[in-house]
């Protein structure tokens, strides 16, 4: 006895797509995957998953701080991940990267930035903890996160990892 044929999906499913449909939407595809590709080949987005402070310097607004902290007394002790990224997890440290990422993408290509470039509240606190966690035996005594004015390192320092 002969074992009736199972449907197929993708041939089924794609024969009730009219051509040129199928046509735009591979090209949509291909738009999409080819622009794409050449944004982050472009922007040498490969070089933002290390921890090389060049990487911070491929965009030309942060050329200013990276050549402070080069001539900086943090250059031979952190580099801009130490501060900038939280040290408790690799998935919390990508995951600010990745939104610092898209926030400064967002900020070019819409030139929509200040001049004179602020650090967010968001990443006052990430630079915040990343003081404490490098400096926790000497600011121990002054430290207290639970104080109702807490401790916070930059509002005296908040150039020091940039040569200012």
């Amino acid at each position: 006895m002969p074992v009736p044929a199972r449907p197929n999906f993708f041939s089924n499913g794609f024969a009730a797509i009219p051509f040129s449909a199928l046509l735009l939407l591979v090209a949509l595809f291909g738009g999409i995957v080819g622009l794409g590709g050449f944004t982050f080949s472009y922007a040498e987005g490969g070089s933002y998953f290390s921890d090389n402070p060049e990487a911070c310097a491929n965009c030309h607004v942060m050329r200013e701080v990276y050549d402070g902290w080069l001539t900086g007394p943090h250059k031979t002790v952190a580099v801009c991940n130490d501060c900038h990224t939280p040290h408790n997890s690799l998935v919390a440290k990508y995951a600010v990267k990745g939104l610092n990422g898209f926030n400064h993408s967002k900020a070019f290509t819409l030139n929509d930035y200040p001049e004179v470039i602020r650090i967010t509240p968001f990443n006052r606190e990430v630079a915040q903890a990343n003081c404490i966690h490098c400096h926790e035996e000497l600011v121990t005594l002054v430290s207290h996160p639970d104080d109702r004015n807490p401790t916070d390192c930059l509002k005296c320092h908040i150039g020091v990892g940039h040569g200012r």
